[in-house]
């Protein structure tokens, strides 16, 4: 437990990172590329307004008939001001699983009570939590981005 506890020391800040991609296309064609490369893979999209500067997928994946996998793309798109954008993007999986949980009831009266069994449920809970670090999953993800921007370019001559 200890070593949980404070994660935030051994944190590296360096370049060269999975989280971003420098594309060389204008913002405008890689932002709508983003967004085109969620949609027929499946992803639902959760943005709150249209002038957000976050884009978020989600994807769910029944691994089997007691699990659940939930994957979040999250994506922020910056013109770098010279022709071409950087696409920031961090993945989040949940790993969620059913499993039984004890019931119990409790009655009292005045100042006792009594708790009895009554029985369980099966509820979905989570099992773990992560971010994504692979960078093939980014490199696949970005890599769509860039070949998309490239026909919006070349469509639009």
């Amino acid at each position: 437990c200890a070593s949980t506890k404070e994660v935030h020391r051994k944190e590296a800040f360096q370049s060269g990172t999975p989280f971003s991609a420098k594309i060389n296309r204008p913002s405008k064609v890689v932002c709508w590329s983003v967004k085109r490369v969620f949609l027929p893979q499946g992803y639902m999209l959760d943005r709150s307004t249209a002038e957000a500067a976050t884009l978020t997928g989600v994807k769910e994946f029944q691994t089997d008939d007691d699990t659940n996998v939930t994957l979040r793309l999250q994506t922020s798109c910056a013109d770098n001001n010279d022709g071409t954008s950087t696409v920031y993007a961090t993945a989040m999986r949940e790993v969620n699983q059913v499993q039984g949980e004890k019931q119990h009831r409790s009655f009292g009266i005045g100042w006792a009570t009594i708790t009895v069994p009554a029985g369980s449920a099966r509820v979905l809970r989570p099992l773990k939590r992560e971010t994504v670090n692979d960078p093939e999953f980014y490199q696949r993800f970005y890599g769509l981005i860039a070949k998309l921007a490239e026909e919006d370019v070349r469509a639009a001559r």
